[in-house]
């Protein structure tokens, strides 16, 4: 945007300093003044008696009036050129972490994101805008660095089917008496793998985005809804599924929700133990709003592998299935939907085996009574 060249906010400090003090100096001349109006007589005694002499010692009204302006009037022109100096250093020094913050600001816009303002000194409001700039900079370059890190991912795992199904085709081009009925079900194959793939980070780019509409969600009602998707698929597995459901109201977008409950359970259903494993889905309200979490059996997990489970196409190796290995984006998309509800995600390696996943979020305000 385009704007007209103004005052500095050293010049504009400098001539407020300058002004108040050029104020406060006026009024306390003018306190001397009255002050000694008070104890100067006038010419004529007003109170003698009419016919008699008086006999005026001291100086006159009018006389301490032609000393006292012109020295005065010195005072003050010293004093505004001592308040112009004086405000103009104070004021460089003052605005001193704002020119610091500014040049960061500069350096950011050219696209370093690495550079910090790194203010010393104690806590004042300056230094809350530093730190807060720090910060400010800091979550971007870590959201930019996912960004990057999840593009190339997915360029990736996009590639991927892409290839296979590029060879595919080869193949049956340079034989064309090959039964194409094989072929067919594995380009159907590959084509459902590269669907499901684009939907989840549709899903995952939207959560992101935080593009959703809150209305009051009941995670105990999505946990029951979930239960219902999954349960053929937990019968097929042996899986047996445990609920324990409180009421837990919060506000979000019961879609994006309700993706994640899906997401937890099926991730606790495909990676559970081969034969007799249990998922137990339980809700409420904690003390820091509504919780859902999961637990499942299943394999042991190590605590650095379970830190890195909700990073895009992140997958432990110990806990994939080849019938349901998924795209990789399971945890990521409940981590992002978690983020965008204001909510926390907590991923504990139980010490059976299996994973007991928490997501916390914010309580649905409480509705004013009903009036009667």
């Amino acid at each position: 945007m385009d704007r007209r060249p103004g005052l500095s906010a050293r010049l504009k400090l400098t001539l407020s300093y300058a002004g108040f003090l050029m104020v406060a100096g006026v009024l306390l001349l003018a306190v001397v003044w009255v002050f000694l109006l008070r104890y100067v007589p006038d010419v004529v005694d007003r109170a003698a008696p009419p016919g008699r002499a008086v006999l005026i010692t001291g100086p006159s009204r009018s006389d301490l009036l032609d000393a006292f302006v012109p020295k005065a009037s010195i005072a003050l022109g010293s004093l505004l050129v001592f308040g112009l100096v004086g405000g103009w250093f104070l004021a460089g020094r003052m605005l001193t972490p704002l020119a610091r913050i500014t040049a960061a600001t500069r350096v950011a816009a050219g696209g370093s994101l690495a550079h910090r303002v790194r203010l010393e000194g104690r806590k004042d409001e300056f230094r809350e805008l530093a730190d807060s700039f720090d910060a400010m900079l800091a979550r971007l370059e870590a959201q930019v660095a996912e960004q990057q890190r999840f593009a190339a991912n997915a360029s990736h795992e996009l590639r991927t089917p892409l290839a296979v199904t590029q060879t595919l085709l080869d193949v049956a081009r340079k034989d064309p008496d090959r039964d194409n009925g094989e072929l067919v079900e594995r380009l159907h194959a590959v084509n459902a793998r590269a669907i499901e793939l684009t939907e989840a980070l549709l899903l995952l780019s939207r959560a992101d985005q935080r593009s959703f509409v809150r209305e009051p969600v009941d995670l105990s009602l999505v946990a029951e809804e979930a239960v219902e998707t999954l349960l053929p698929l937990a019968e097929e597995r042996g899986v047996e599924i445990e609920t324990l459901g409180d009421v837990a109201p919060t506000l979000g977008s019961h879609a994006l929700l309700l993706q994640l409950g899906t997401n937890l359970l099926h991730n606790a259903i495909v990676h559970n133990l081969p034969e007799a494993g249990t998922v137990w889905i339980t809700t409420g309200v904690g003390p820091r709003g509504a919780v859902l979490t999961v637990e499942s059996t299943g394999e042991k997990v190590a605590p650095q592998v379970a830190s890195t489970l909700v990073e895009p196409f992140q997958r432990g190796s110990s806990r994939v299935r080849s019938d349901h290995a998924g795209v990789g984006l399971g945890l990521a998309i409940v981590k992002s939907v978690t983020q965008a509800h204001g909510g926390t995600l907590t991923l504990d390696p139980r010490a059976g085996g299996g994973l007991s996943v928490t997501v916390q979020l914010p309580a649905a305000p409480a509705s004013p009574p009903a009036r009667r």
